[in-house]
This record gives structure tokens, C-alpha cells and sequence, in this order.
């Protein structure tokens, strides 16, 4: 596997180069030792929704999914780590604040 190239913002650089071998190491750089079965539903819906339109809310993700209001904090050290773990490119700055 080829060493993912990051962001100044710690973002994955390309996210074409993401699989889930990525995924795993950026959780673990994370500190999320395993992704469960809910990580890896987040995480392909993060890429899926982002890849067809853009920046799901936060509760939507969670609604969407049949988890409890708060699902990405709860399973994720922060919003951002689980937009980091899905391989997305740098939200923004504005995206950021909401991180």
C-alpha cells in the first residue's frame, strides 16, 4: 500500500487514492483501533453523499442511517475524523469551524 499524501490540514490530498486500507490507517492515526460495522456505514455514506452532491448535515447522517442523533461523535473522536477516515478532500474553512 502506498503511503497516503495529507493535506497542510491533515486531509487526504487525492481522494481517488482512498480505499479501505486508507481508511484504517487514518482511524487508527486517530486513535480508533477497529471500524465497526456502524464506522463503515458512515464512512461509505460520508463518500457516497459527498461524491453525488456534497456536505451531508451531521443529524441527517445519522437519521438517514437509523442511529441515535449524535451517531458521528459518539463512534468518531470529532466530525472531522470521520470526514478524514472517508478519504474527503479539505471541506473548507468554513466546513472546518463546524468540525
Amino acid at each position: 500500500m502506498e503511503e497516503p499524501v495529507y493535506d497542510q490540514d491533515g486531509f487526504l490530498a487525492d481522494p481517488t487514492k482512498w480505499d479501505e486500507d486508507t481508511a484504517r490507517l487514518i482511524a487508527s492515526d486517530d486513535g480508533i483501533k477497529e471500524l465497526s460495522k456502524e464506522h463503515w456505514t458512515i464512512v461509505h455514506f460520508l463518500r457516497d453523499h459527498y461524491l453525488n452532491g456534497g456536505l451531508p448535515a451531521v443529524r441527517h447522517v445519522c437519521h438517514v442511517n437509523n442511529f441515535e442523533d449524535l451517531c458521528i461523535p459518539s463512534l468518531f473522536s470529532s466530525v472531522r475524523s470521520a470526514w478524514r477516515i472517508a478519504g474527503l478532500p479539505n471541506p473548507g474553512e468554513e466546513a472546518k469551524a463546524y468540525m
